[in-house]
């Protein structure tokens, strides 16, 4: 069977960007990225670009449109993003052969550093700017953060991959069924919801000294603004997260005023996380990209120690560190 990006040819992608009357100085080079295909070129006025293949069949048009109409928003509110590249007819999103994809200019940089205050300060005034002005309308047709209905879905993945043995999947039955009555203590209202970037790890950050740019809005959706938040809080300082905290605070209350009533939140959402991930590997798997990036998801080893890992996330989830 073949995958997703099996006719993606360095051809095509060629023909793909000279569609638009880019014109690549070179063959582009392909990036770290597996849901989509992203690559970065120079064209012939010595400018960097970064071109992005959508996933085929996971976003409809209206939600891929509704990513960049957000980024160009944003960058019209000077928040520091990549707005994708549009045509003189004011089109952002391009087709060609079976392919949907987007232009970028490149954003050169390094992730910030978490062990640097300033860093910390700049980060939380970044994620400040973003929600004051997301909090300003809504998403209409990218989805919205549903935790308990997210991971009973993970769930049947995971099962339905038939990756784990018996035994392991009776642990895993088990783990995931206190992880829910968890989550479900914690659903969250409507008026909490706001447009956010979805996946802000410091592998979508870039920068230099204090001036950081958030990249990558693929995964965006409405929830809780602490969604942005949580992951730039380190897991291996359990001792040093509140000075983390603090920096951030303080930065993002330069723009708007911090989420404190949705700390109880972030031990959810990482329980949220861990199991997604799983369950987003097994179902890519046919995607050569997959095996070849994540050999160790077919060691029955993994499977022990996913089990493992969200046992002890169950720990955090009865106590969390974050409102010691």
């Amino acid at each position: 069977m073949s995958h997703p990006f099996s006719s993606l040819s360095p051809d095509l992608v060629m023909s793909a960007i000279e569609s638009l009357d880019v014109w690549p100085a070179g063959e582009p080079f392909a990036l770290n990225s597996y849901e989509n295909r992203v690559l970065l070129f120079r064209d012939d006025d010595a400018k960097n670009w970064i071109v992005k293949f959508y996933r085929p069949d996971r976003w409809s048009d209206g939600a891929i449109q509704e990513e960049h109409d957000f980024l160009q928003e944003l960058a019209n509110q000077q928040v520091p993003v990549v707005a994708p590249w549009r045509n003189q007819a004011g089109v952002s999103l391009h087709t060609f052969k079976a392919y949907r994809f987007a232009l970028f200019p490149h954003c050169p940089g390094q992730a910030p550093e978490l062990d640097n205050p300033s860093h910390l300060f700049a980060m939380g005034e970044v994620l400040g700017r973003l929600h004051s002005v997301s909090a300003k309308q809504t998403f209409q047709h990218r989805p919205r953060l549903e935790m308990v209905s997210g991971i009973l879905d993970a769930q049947q993945r995971v099962l339905d991959s038939q990756w784990m043995n018996r035994h392991q999947c009776r642990a895993y039955e088990r783990v995931i069924e206190k992880v829910q009555q968890h989550l479900k203590q914690h659903n969250v209202p409507d008026s909490s919801m706001i447009r956010c970037h979805g996946d802000c790890h410091l592998g979508n950050v870039l920068g230099r000294d204090e001036d950081f740019t958030l990249v990558d809005f693929d995964d965006c959706i409405m929830a809780p603004a602490i969604q942005d938040i949580w992951m730039l809080l380190p897991t291996d300082d359990p001792q040093g997260w509140r000075s983390y905290l603090n920096e951030i605070t303080e930065g993002y209350e330069e723009t708007c005023p911090f989420p404190c009533e949705q700390m109880t939140l972030i031990e959810p959402l990482r329980s949220y996380r861990l199991i997604g991930h799983s369950a987003w590997l097994v179902s890519r798997w046919d995607d050569p990209a997959f095996p070849q990036a994540f050999p160790w998801l077919a060691d029955s080893g993994y499977w022990d120690q996913h089990i493992r890992q969200l046992e002890q996330q169950c720990l955090q989830l009865d106590n969390p560190r974050w409102l010691a």
